[in-house]
């Protein structure tokens, strides 16, 4: 089965990489997950989760089974581990945990070296929280990469999403180079969509968007570039508050990360949790 490549908006429409806008036959963003998750192959993620006895473990796992594209959940009382298969976004996973008042920290999804993540940024100096938004990324099967986005405290809009050449952020998405395999797509005979055109985020009049996307792409050709995702193509400004960027770096596939302490800091991950919230991390 061939990948597809589209986004979904939180305003039911499908944005596809052409560019064109087609009206969902869809009501919900839910029902277009479906769509989605029908294509995607089930991955195993684990997520670090307060837990204090069993009620705890059939609370979490009751609220999680509710979303769609979860096969089966498991628990460490122990360990204070959540670990889920399944194609749900693990966006939505995390949402159902802090549906039962408890929060979440991913700690490993996907095989070894299968997984990345992108913190979005602002550059602006007009802005105190520069963390904007979060991009998380798995490695499904050899021809197969999700992507799981959200947007956070941004003007309500529709932004482009692509994968940059290069990885330098010096100077914000203007130092990021050009569009990814934008100039071989374009030669290639015949021509073919770049694997760096993403298409778009539509966020809504609160601030948030949200996107459940797969491309045919592999994890190691992302890493060490860049994400940059704006209303504009190119000649970005450094100051446009809604102009966001990040580095693509590797993180941890599951049972990968069994650190509960940081050796840098000496604090625990919920420690390092609150702390980055409080930035705007989501």
């Amino acid at each position: 089965m061939t990948p597809r490549s589209l986004l979904l908006s939180n305003r039911g429409t499908i944005k596809h990489d052409s560019g064109n806008e087609h009206h969902s036959q869809f009501d919900t963003r839910e029902q277009e997950s479906d769509l989605i998750a029908t294509m995607i192959p089930p991955f195993e993620t684990t997520f670090a989760v307060p837990l204090s006895c069993e009620s705890c473990i059939k609370d979490v796992s009751t609220s999680l089974y509710k979303v769609d594209g979860i096969n089966n959940v498991s628990a460490d009382l122990k360990n204070q581990l959540i670990s889920i298969t399944g194609n749900a976004a693990p966006s939505a996973i995390v949402s159902a945990i802090q549906d039962t008042g408890r929060d979440a920290i991913l700690r490993g999804s996907g095989k070894a070296e299968s997984a990345a993540v992108c913190i979005l940024e602002t550059h602006s100096s007009s802005v105190r929280d520069h963390v904007r938004g979060l991009i998380r990324l798995v490695q499904v099967n050899s021809e197969m990469t999700i992507l799981d986005m959200t947007l956070r405290g941004v003007t309500p809009g529709s932004y482009n999403v692509t994968v940059r050449t290069a990885g330098d952020i010096s100077n914000g998405a203007a130092s990021t180079g050009g569009i990814w395999d934008a100039l071989e797509a374009k030669q290639a005979s015949p021509p073919r969509p770049g694997k760096g055109i993403f298409g778009r985020i539509e966020v809504a009049q609160s601030g948030l968007g949200t996107v459940f996307i797969d491309k045919p792409i592999q994890i190691w050709e992302l890493i060490g570039r860049s994400i940059v995702v704006s209303r504009k193509q190119d000649s970005f400004d450094k100051e446009d508050p809604d102009t966001l960027v990040g580095v693509i770096a590797r993180s941890a596939g599951v049972w990968d990360n069994d650190k509960t302490v940081c050796s840098c800091s000496g604090k625990t991950v919920w420690e390092e949790r609150k702390e980055q919230t409080a930035k705007g991390m989501l």
